[in-house]
């Protein structure tokens, strides 16, 4: 299991055609690094789709998702830092309203 302490969400959607170098270079050029046990969430402009950059400590991984209907509900980019509990973080990456349930932990958008 991959472990993740914090995640990050980009706000602004990203052209998801892109590889993992060009997902890696925009988390570098905002955070100068990958961090470890963090995962970096992007979504495209009709966010069906998102990539999810995780460094577990020796590398990176990066996963897609898609919906074939519907959309995932993405954070307004007016905000600067969300709260969210993991049960809201499982509800978003599962395209669900995550907005409805409790509140928690920090996840802090890009």
């Amino acid at each position: 299991m991959i472990r993740i302490d914090a995640v990050w969400l980009a706000v602004e959607p990203v052209d998801l055609r892109a590889g993992m170098d060009t997902v890696l270079a925009r988390v570098v050029a905002v955070f100068g690094a990958a961090h470890p046990h963090q995962a970096y969430l992007f979504t495209n402009r009709r966010c069906n789709r998102i990539k999810v950059l995780v460094h577990d400590g020796f590398g990176v991984w990066l996963a897609v998702r898609r919906l074939h209907r519907g959309r995932f509900l993405w954070a307004a980019s007016a905000s600067s830092r969300l709260s969210l509990t993991r049960e809201q973080f499982d509800a978003l990456v599962l395209g669900l309203p995550w907005q409805r349930l409790g509140e928690s932990a920090v996840i802090t958008l890009v």
